[in-house]
C-alpha cells in the first residue's frame, strides 16, 4: 500500500499573486457582494457570480471551488475593513469611555448597514462554520484594537481580564445587532441605543465610572 499522502482537494478561496489577478478577485468580491445583497434566495450558485461580474465560470472556480470559499474570501475583506475603521482615530477626542463606546458602535453599525451582504453573512441564519469562526477571530482582533484604543485615550488602571471584558462586551452588543436584524432587516437607531447600553451596563461591573482623558 502507497505510504504517500493523499492531496485533499481545497476548499478554501485561493489568494492572488499578481495584479491582474487581484484585480479579477476583487471583481468577484464585488460580484459576491451584489448577490448577497439582492438575492435572498438561499441557493446563490457561482455561476451568479460569474454572471454579474462578466467572467467564464472557471474564473470563479479558479479563486473559489465552492461558494463558501467565496463567501468567507467576502467575510475576510468585510473585516479587514471594520479593522481599518475601529484603526481611525477619533475626532474630536471622546472625553468619556462611555462616549468612546458608543462611537465605535455607531461608526460600526454604519458601516454594516451599508453592506447588507456584511448583515447577511455575520448575522444571517445558516452561516457556514468557516464563516462564523472568521467572524470570531475578526472580533478577537478588533477587541485588541478596542484595549490599544483605551490606552491611547485615557488614563487606565489595570483591569483583570481587560481584554475577555471588552471581548464580551462586543459578544453583547453582536447579540442585539444581530436581534434587530432578524426583526427589521438591519440594525435600526433603537437596537443601537441598547447595544450601547448593555455594553456599557456590562462594562462598569469592572471599570471605574470615570477615566481622566489623556491629554
Amino acid at each position: 500500500m502507497s505510504s504517500e499522502p493523499v492531496a485533499r482537494p481545497r476548499s478554501g478561496p485561493r489568494n492572488p499573486v499578481r495584479k491582474h489577478a487581484q484585480e479579477r478577485f476583487d471583481a468577484l468580491l464585488d460580484a459576491t457582494e451584489q448577490v448577497l445583497a439582492d438575492n435572498q434566495n438561499e441557493e446563490i450558485s457561482l455561476a451568479q457570480i460569474a454572471d454579474i461580474a462578466g467572467v467564464p465560470l472557471a474564473s470563479v472556480y479558479h479563486f473559489f471551488p465552492n461558494r463558501n470559499a467565496a463567501f468567507v474570501a467576502l467575510a475576510q475583506r468585510f473585516h479587514a475593513e471594520l479593522w481599518r475603521l475601529a484603526a481611525q482615530p477619533h475626532d474630536p477626542m471622546p472625553q468619556t469611555w462611555q462616549e468612546m463606546v458608543e462611537r465605535n458602535q455607531r461608526r460600526s453599525s454604519s458601516y454594516l448597514n451599508a453592506h447588507p451582504a456584511a448583515l447577511r453573512l455575520f448575522m444571517g441564519a445558516g452561516v457556514s462554520v468557516q464563516v462564523r469562526n472568521l467572524d470570531m477571530h475578526g472580533n478577537t482582533v478588533l477587541t485588541r484594537m478596542r484595549v490599544d484604543q483605551f490606552v491611547r485615550y485615557f488614563e487606565t488602571p489595570r483591569i483583570p481580564d481587560f481584554e475577555k471584558r471588552l471581548a464580551v462586551a462586543l459578544a453583547i452588543s453582536d447579540g442585539v445587532w444581530a436581534l434587530s436584524y432578524s426583526a427589521h432587516g438591519r440594525i435600526t437607531d433603537e437596537y443601537i441605543t441598547e447595544s450601547v447600553r448593555a455594553a456599557v451596563v456590562y462594562l462598569r461591573c469592572f471599570m471605574p465610572e470615570v477615566l481622566e482623558p489623556r491629554r
